[in-house]
């Protein structure tokens, strides 16, 4: 489909793709080799009623990532860092790890701490400070695990190298070379914007932004979809970049891409590479899809609702995407490998059979997914692929039980992030 033919379908469609399923508000750009179309609908706040236009500001959540790694890069490039340098090179005093293992989720410390440490310049610091105490879940570069705090410590870097703000290091480096004029760093550049309100069960909620420490991760950039293709935009043209595409660590067979690069998530597709990252802050999401063979990317920003078949269908209409997993009814689940009590600061997940061999995974939200408005839920799981078992219930994706406790069951619950066995595990 051309541009043109896909600003009209979006024009003539989204307002009806919003209403469907729920979502108070939806701004959608589409860059096609720097040729832009771009539409909005809904509301910003159903409370005000303010319409949702093509420059309202939505937060990107942790596609704020792939901005902080493309800052790391800056300094790699200049020679100010060392992709492989340990961390506490930059930061004296911090734990084992590398800045690679922090570009790419393989540093394998607890990365869930949200703690607030005030709105000061400091606050990152302080944050860091912080992670001295939290567990270690796996060796350095043993695996793939997502890690918010890691994004931190990347963050805190460039605040160390570059002797400024995190903020203003975003600022100078990226949204001003690149024009990226509605891209805002906190609340209080937000507000200079039509800026969107996130909304759980309908309603908006009361906390615009998470705390200032977790802004390299993902807890406080907004911006049009627009802004979000000229980011893209750099890294098709810019060389230089073109190593943050490259396969550092191979993912588990979650539904997820295939691999992850420094920051970006990679998608190995019949149709050729695709590259992107997704973003959630409390009632915010947001997507960013990249085909770097036909140079077209797509931004989708919403603010509530149902918006994951909302940005299912406009993917589907400009890039390719992994097929939906389908349960294998001839794989039967292990149910003594799987079954057991998973932990992380995030969730606790019990896994146990049934009196007819069926086996049932129960997960209760804790900490910041109860804020974010995760809900308890009990599903089925069905055979798919070996140690990757399917909810049952729609909207939860694959799950895989990897490593071994030393008793012949799994160490892991892994749906993005690596859930510990607890030691209380239901015997089988």
């Amino acid at each position: 489909m051309e541009i043109d033919d896909i600003g009209g379908w979006l024009r003539e469609r989204l307002p009806g793709l919003a209403e469907e399923h729920g979502v108070p508000g939806v701004a959608v750009a589409v860059d096609a080799g720097g040729r832009v179309a771009e539409a909005a609908a809904g509301v910003l706040s159903t409370a005000t009623g303010v319409e949702a236009t093509v420059d309202s500001v939505f937060q990107i959540g942790s596609v704020t990532k792939v901005l902080t790694a493309t800052l790391v890069m800056g300094l790699v490039a200049e020679g100010l860092v060392e992709l492989d340098a340990p961390v506490d090179r930059y930061l004296p005093g911090f734990r084992e790890a590398t800045v690679r293992q922090l570009l790419c989720h393989t540093a394998g410390f607890e990365g869930d701490l949200f703690t607030d440490t005030g709105k000061g310049d400091d606050c990152l610091e302080r944050y860091v400070e912080l992670l001295a105490d939290v567990p270690q879940i796996f060796e350095p570069g043993a695996m793939f695990s997502y890690n918010n705090a890691g994004y931190c410590v990347l963050g805190r870097i460039v605040e160390a190298v570059r002797g400024e703000p995190f903020d203003r290091c975003m600022r100078d480096h990226l949204f001003t070379p690149l024009g990226m004029t509605h891209a805002s760093s906190d609340p209080y550049e937000a507000i200079l914007h039509r800026a969107a309100v996130g909304h759980l069960g309908g309603r908006p909620v009361p906390v615009w932004a998470m705390p200032r420490s977790e802004a390299p991760a993902g807890s406080m950039l907004a911006m049009t979809p627009r802004d979000l293709l000229a980011f893209a935009r750099a890294h098709l043209a810019d060389e230089g970049l073109r190593a943050m595409r490259e396969p550092q660590v191979a993912l588990p067979d979650i539904g997820w891409g295939t691999a992850w690069g420094l920051g970006w998530e990679l998608y190995d597709l019949p149709g050729g590479p695709v590259f992107g990252h997704n973003g959630n802050t409390i009632g915010q999401s947001a997507v960013l899809r990249v085909d770097p063979g036909r140079e077209v990317s797509v931004a989708i920003l919403t603010n509530g609702g149902d918006r994951k078949p909302l940005m299912k269908e406009i993917l589907g209409m400009v890039v390719e995407s992994p097929a939906e997993p389908v349960p294998d009814p001839a794989a039967r689940p292990d149910v003594r490998r799987c079954a057991g009590v998973y932990l992380s600061s995030t969730s606790r997940t019990t896994v146990s059979p049934d009196d007819r061999g069926r086996l049932w995974l129960e997960q209760i939200p804790l900490g910041l997914a109860v804020k974010a408005g995760n809900k308890p839920y009990r599903t089925e799981l069905l055979g798919w692929r070996g140690d990757s078992l399917l909810p049952a219930e729609p909207g939860h994706g694959p799950v895989a039980f990897l490593g071994d406790d030393g008793e012949g069951r799994a160490r892991y619950l892994h749906t993005g992030r690596a859930d510990v066995r607890a030691s209380g595990r239901i015997e089988v």
